[in-house]
């Protein structure tokens, strides 16, 4: 199985043209592609950066012309669960008609959007990528080809990996910056390329608040890997 990440620029998307005049962004939680009646509906969670925004976001959505129906499911503050119905876009039906299928949930944020799309051979890709083009914008950002073995073992392992995810995200913004910029300068290097002083610098707080956002962020991750590979051995945590 072929499977790629692509950065698209649809011209006949609502959550691209939403998202292009209003700051706010879509992740989808669950779609489903009619081929017959040519329409996908779909459940996102949407984010405004306020409360205002995300008012003026859903109002844009609902007015586009290729969008059938579009209603809020639950909302608190600025994020909302929605439901959508939406026209085929002319990429949805060039990735379908070429034998492909979305392999993964999308996001949509600044007028672009993150595909993850599956092919089972190089012909198919060629000729979606190449029917892609005329219409739409994209760039291939990663394409991995997987062979049987490696697709089971992932399927086989995805609690785990949902583990690991769910322990990333648990980090809050501060957590994941400090953790990030440690990694990245070396800190976790031997001998250690930055230190705390220096990190401390950097974010413009105190050597003992870095040392404990740190401290929370490896704490986190490394509970989230244990339980992961806890599953991926199927023991049972003590």
């Amino acid at each position: 199985m072929i499977d790629l990440d692509i950065d698209m620029r649809q011209y006949d998307c609502p959550f691209i043209d939403t998202t292009d005049d209003v700051d706010i962004a879509f992740s989808a939680v669950q779609w489903q592609l009619d081929t017959d009646d040519k329409r996908l509906e779909t459940r996102l969670i949407a984010k405004g950066s306020s409360t205002g925004t995300l008012e003026a976001g859903l109002h844009e959505l609902r007015d586009h012309p290729n969008m059938r129906e579009c209603y809020i499911l639950s909302k608190r503050d600025n994020v909302a669960e929605i439901g959508t119905t939406i026209e085929e876009t002319n990429a949805m039906r060039t990735i379908q008609q070429n034998g492909g299928y979305i392999t993964g949930p999308f996001r949509i944020e600044d007028g672009r959007e993150h595909w993850h799309v599956g092919f089972d051979d190089d012909r198919d890709e060629d000729h979606a990528l190449a029917e892609l083009e005329r219409h739409n914008e994209f760039t291939v950002e990663d394409r991995d080809q997987v062979g049987p073995t490696a697709l089971f073992d992932l399927l086989e392992n995805s609690d785990s990996a949902l583990r690991l995810l769910e322990g990333c995200r648990s980090l809050t913004e501060t957590e994941r910056e400090t953790f990030e910029a440690a990694s990245r300068n070396g800190y976790y290097e031997t001998p250690r390329e930055t230190t705390l002083d220096e990190l401390a610098t950097h974010f413009d707080i105190s050597k003992t608040a870095v040392s404990m956002n740190l401290r929370r962020s490896e704490r986190k991750v490394l509970k989230a890997a244990l339980t992961a590979l806890e599953e991926m051995d199927g023991t049972q945590q003590l």
